[in-house]
């Protein structure tokens, strides 16, 4: 729930444009490669049929992503964040194209990250604290095998690499297959700080953990966070409604889709 926040919002606009599948001349987000491994849509049709029932072309897909990331975010014993503000709209149409340019890279430099996030109104202490996310994250082997073959990156833990050759055992992992390992082995189904610490240990899974921690217009921070949970979490909620607030459609833009998966007839 999540991540389908990140991968709605950084796409032009929080606009449940990623909802969209291939149908009536749109080409569904959902089939880049940067969404490998996103699942479990059918439930939002669940949600949104509930909602459609009670209050008929009211509530929109895109207040529906944000406001069921913030309740996953609970679930996984994070920050309650009050004042995700409502009335977002639904796009009428999808940007796959735009979809490899605006999702980072599992391994894009620490600088393009940033300057992405700047671009959404997002400074670098609230694109830290987001990137926290990967606290309950994991990286399918196929996006960290280049870290251990054919010779282990030195910036990583020996003893870390070790096992992370254990999880992945093949620089040619089938891209298909469901091998990868968890950012956090300590608590990896809570939003909490132990991705700093792991990343200050140098136990992050990919370059940009690695550089997160050193370079010195982000290091401050992951200390700060590795030291103190609940800043942590004040900064990562914080994060979270910068997010959550990217562009909307408002007002007579966009739609109210009945469907969360096809724009409305017309």
């Amino acid at each position: 729930w999540l991540r389908n926040l990140f991968h709605d919002c950084v796409v032009k606009s929080c606009d449940a444009s990623l909802l969209l599948e291939t149908a009536r001349g749109v080409e569904s987000e959902q089939k880049s490669t940067r969404s490998f491994g996103m699942r479990n849509f059918k439930y939002v049709k669940v949600i949104k049929d509930a909602l459609e029932k009670e209050c008929p072309s009211t509530v929109s897909c895109a207040d529906i992503v944000a406001l069921s990331a913030r309740d996953g975010i609970v679930m996984l014993k994070g920050p309650k964040i009050d004042m995700i503000k409502t009335g977002r709209r639904d796009s009428r149409g999808s940007y796959l194209s735009d979809v490899e340019t605006l999702v980072p890279n599992h391994n894009d430099s620490l600088s393009s990250v940033l300057s992405n996030f700047n671009s959404m109104g997002i400074d670098v202490e609230a694109t830290v604290a987001l990137l926290g996310a990967h606290s309950v994250g994991r990286v399918h082997c196929v996006n960290l095998v280049h870290r251990l073959y054919p010779t282990i990156d030195p910036t990583l833990d020996p003893d870390y690499a070790l096992y992370l050759k254990n999880r992945c055992p093949s620089p040619n992992p089938d891209p298909n297959a469901v091998l990868y390992s968890r950012n956090d082995r300590e608590t990896p189904m809570v939003v909490d700080n132990m991705y700093y610490k792991n990343i200050m240990a140098h136990k992050g899974l990919l370059v940009i953990d690695d550089e997160l921690a050193s370079d010195p217009r982000t290091a401050p921070f992951v200390a700060k966070m590795a030291a103190d949970n609940g800043y942590f979490h004040e900064q990562f909620s914080r994060g979270v409604r910068l997010l959550s607030e990217t562009n909307p459609l408002t007002g007579d833009q966009g739609e109210i889709r009945k469907d969360c998966r096809y724009v409305n007839s017309k």
